[in-house]
């Protein structure tokens, strides 16, 4: 699962840098492997989440994963910043998912998490494997190192949380709702880092990854899909949509869930604005009790829509009235069984 959308790589084959041009050719001939579906391993008891365990290691721009080791758990910094930045992103994370929904690691069973920076040479993109993290330098022109933003890690991470909890199939509306819990779960971890409301939050993932030169805030809006760049650089204007009546069906499902995954973007966004305060709090915890609700590998918009709509009644019929009313105002009917609460 890689972050950065595969029409804006082909956008940046045509940049007139021929430094950005290669780089982005390479990230494109490069074989990222897909979160491949696996059985949801079975729940056990977990009083208190272990301590973290974090590997890093350094690709030293081979793409032979994972690297060499060189900074584990508790080490004391290793003087590379993109070592050092992966460490603490990596900690945030696991942080945010133990605080916030006493989750035991990625998998809830205490696993090690393994990332590597310094993948390929000028590496435009992140990505989980199925197993680790995987950081690519950027150009220094477009991109910035992916080591530098927060949410990216926390997207990218929170692929191995769906990949535990449900092993979605990668393909069609699972694959963009794949996305879309990413780009979720990515933005909360930022929030509660910095201490933000819903109110107060960009709402932007990957702020601050585009060089100077880029007309661009990040790599999409969940306050705004389709607002987040508009530079002939990256292809015009972010082409995401935030309606069903506008859904896309692409050239390939990798295309499709970027494109698409605005639309249930943008219902979490408009739902935790209505509920208020810190959007991890209610907010975050409807998503999460869905997600762990038992959903099949092939649930879509509708069958997730009422799996969040089961998991708000919980928490109020304001609530559920809020989250019926965030996904209807993006195309998207909850059937009435679960309209409301108690």
């Amino acid at each position: 699962m890689s972050v950065v959308p595969p029409y804006l790589l082909e956008a940046l084959e045509r940049h007139p840098s021929e430094r950005v041009r290669t780089a982005a050719q390479r990230t494109r001939s490069a074989r990222v492997p897909h979160e491949q579906p696996t059985r949801p391993a079975a729940r056990i008891a977990v009083h208190r989440p272990h301590p973290k365990h974090r590997l890093i290691y350094d690709d030293r721009h081979e793409q032979v994963l994972p690297g060499v080791l060189v900074r584990s758990e508790a080490e004391p910094s290793s003087g590379d910043g993109d070592v050092d930045r992966a460490y603490d992103m990596a900690g945030e994370t696991l942080d945010f998912y133990a605080a916030v929904f006493g989750r035991d690691s990625i998998d809830d069973r205490g696993m090690h998490v393994i990332s590597t920076v310094h993948y390929g040479e000028r590496y435009l993109n992140a990505f989980w494997d199925g197993a680790q993290m995987v950081y690519g330098d950027g150009d220094g022109e477009v991109f910035a190192s992916f080591t530098t933003c927060l949410d990216i890690t926390a997207h990218e991470l929170t692929h191995g949380v769906t990949q535990a909890d449900v092993g979605f199939v990668y393909d069609g509306e699972t694959a963009v709702l794949c996305e879309s819990i990413a780009d979720v779960f990515g933005s909360l971890v930022k929030q509660r880092m910095l201490g933000q409301t819903a109110d107060e939050a960009d709402w932007v993932l990957g702020s601050g990854i585009y060089g100077s030169g880029i007309k661009g805030v990040g790599l999409r809006s969940m306050a705004s899909p389709g607002s987040a760049y508009d530079d002939p650089l990256l292809g015009g204007r972010d082409p995401q949509v935030a309606h069903m009546r506008d859904y896309v069906e692409l050239g390939t499902t990798e295309r499709t869930a970027h494109r698409n995954c605005g639309i249930p973007n943008h219902a979490f966004y408009l739902f935790a604005k209505a509920v208020g305060g810190n959007a991890w709090d209610v907010a975050g915890h409807v998503w999460y009790d869905a997600l762990r609700s038992g959903l099949h590998r092939a649930c879509e918009f509708r069958g997730f829509a009422l799996a969040t709509a089961e998991a708000a009644r919980s928490h109020g019929a304001p609530v559920v009235e809020a989250l019926h009313h965030a996904w209807r105002s993006v195309g998207v009917s909850v059937p009435q069984r679960a309209a409301s609460a108690g």
